[in-house]
């Protein structure tokens, strides 16, 4: 560090900390004040969390590792290498390491591996006053959210909820059964995090609690953990939309054969599919070589081709992750983007169809029959276009039926597929329309 660590405010480390190497990291936190680096601590990403614990000595790692709430710490423990996790969880009071090995027993995009255990609870017999007494001394326990306090019964089955500016506002002898809302949402402790974030967004709710099947409270997920949860989930559709593995890290924290890995496995799948437009072009080399007009339009029909099969499956993708359309929306998708392909079909023949007659016009580039061309054009257009946007459309709904991600249906992966037929359709119908004149 050009700075020296004894003049960095934990500001001036935040400025620099995207290009300091680990050792520096650790150095630079060690010589901050102690109020200033619990903030610093907390501000860190869980995977910087992780790296800088694992450069301090052994006896300062407990202070840091007991700062955070259990499911912070267990996704501390899970940024962790595998010989280091159980040194880490060693380092937790009792009670946190209780609940930091529940919380490690779900899969980390579940609803149960985002939630917190810590949340406050009451019972329904309770006064509102002795609920408030007894909050309080709950509060000081570091509860995850004190907006709302969850009514449980003796087997910890949820009954009820209720939110502090109710219990604030009811008389002090009143029962809570009596101020509790029994209409709840409730999340599953296995449901999928993307679900968990849309139900959240949906309803408009700070916090949701987490059921086992046997209807007892185990935690609560919220607003904060779906906002990570969210960022996470666009971050990894981004990148499988651009043709490659989600990465998993920062950009600058992927290695160069991680990088290369990641993406280079999308990459040949989709040169060899591309090898597919070769083999097309190779079919119709005697229509070619016989109308060499029609090879100049073939970069026109491979990019319209593909940009309106890739709008359409981006579309589609991100109306899915909103829950915006389901599976058995399929038939209203076909329809509607089969009118929506037609009409910009229509809208870039007449383009091709005018960009033909003014070229000639101005240059006989297209010789006696460019009448005949600029209809092929026209039409091979319209039929590209369409054909793009239902394959697009339609490409995500087949992977999702079949169990697999549809943000794979990336927006190059339809340009391939699309170039490949695009072409048969192209040829096919000069085939037609030129045989006896051109061909």
């Amino acid at each position: 560090m050009t700075t020296s660590p004894e003049a960095l405010t934990a500001d001036e480390l935040q400025d620099v900390w995207p290009i300091l190497s680990r050792d520096e990291r650790a150095e630079g936190f060690t010589f901050l004040p102690a109020d200033d680096a619990d903030d610093f601590f907390l501000s860190l990403s869980t995977r910087d969390q992780a790296e800088l614990l694992m450069e301090l000595r052994e006896g300062a790692r407990r202070r840091w590792v007991r700062l955070l709430p259990p499911d912070d710490a267990a996704d501390l423990v899970q940024e962790m290498e595998p010989e280091d996790r159980v040194a880490v969880v060693d380092l937790l009071d009792p009670v946190t390491r209780r609940e930091v090995s529940a919380l490690l027993a779900y899969e980390e995009d579940e609803a149960g591996g985002l939630m917190s255990p810590r949340f406050a609870r009451v019972r329904r017999e309770m006064t509102v006053d002795e609920a408030i007494t007894y909050l309080r001394r709950q509060a000081r326990r570091r509860l995850e959210t004190i907006y709302y306090a969850y009514v449980l019964d003796a087997e910890q089955r949820l009954q009820g909820v209720v939110s502090f500016r109710e219990l604030f506002a009811a008389p002090g002898d009143r029962p809570i059964h009596e101020v509790m809302e029994t209409e709840l949402v409730t999340v599953p402790e296995h449901m999928d995090q993307e679900a968990l974030s849309l139900i959240l967004a949906e309803m408009d709710l700070l916090a949701l609690p987490v059921l086992d099947a046997q209807g007892r409270m185990k935690g609560i997920v919220t607003i904060d953990d779906v906002v990570d949860v969210v960022q996470e989930e666009a971050t990894e559709d981004i990148q499988k939309a651009g043709g490659m593995e989600a990465l998993d890290a920062p950009y600058f924290d992927v290695g160069l054969a991680d990088m290369v890995r990641k993406r280079g496995v999308w990459l040949v799948v989709l040169f060899i599919s591309e090898m597919l437009t070769a083999t097309a072009m190779a079919h119709f080399q005697d229509e070619i070589a016989r109308a060499v007009v029609l090879a100049t339009f073939v970069p026109l029909m491979i990019s319209s081709g593909g940009n309106t099969g890739s709008q359409a499956s981006t579309l589609v993708i991100r109306a899915m992750a909103l829950g915006e359309v389901r599976l058995r929306d399929w038939w209203r998708v076909v329809r509607r983007e089969f009118a929506t392909g037609l009409a910009l079909g229509i809208i870039l023949a007449v383009i091709g169809f005018v960009r033909i007659l003014v070229w000639q016009m101005v240059g006989h580039m297209y010789g006696p029959h460019y009448m005949l061309v600029a209809i092929v054009v026209a039409l091979s257009l319209v039929g590209i276009v369409l054909w793009g946007t239902v394959t697009g459309s339609m490409l995500p709904l087949v992977l999702r039926r079949l169990g697999l991600d549809p943000a794979n249906s990336s927006a190059p992966f339809v340009a391939t597929l699309v170039d490949v037929t695009g072409l048969v359709i192209y040829f096919s119908i000069a085939r037609m329309l030129l045989g006896g004149t051109l061909l």
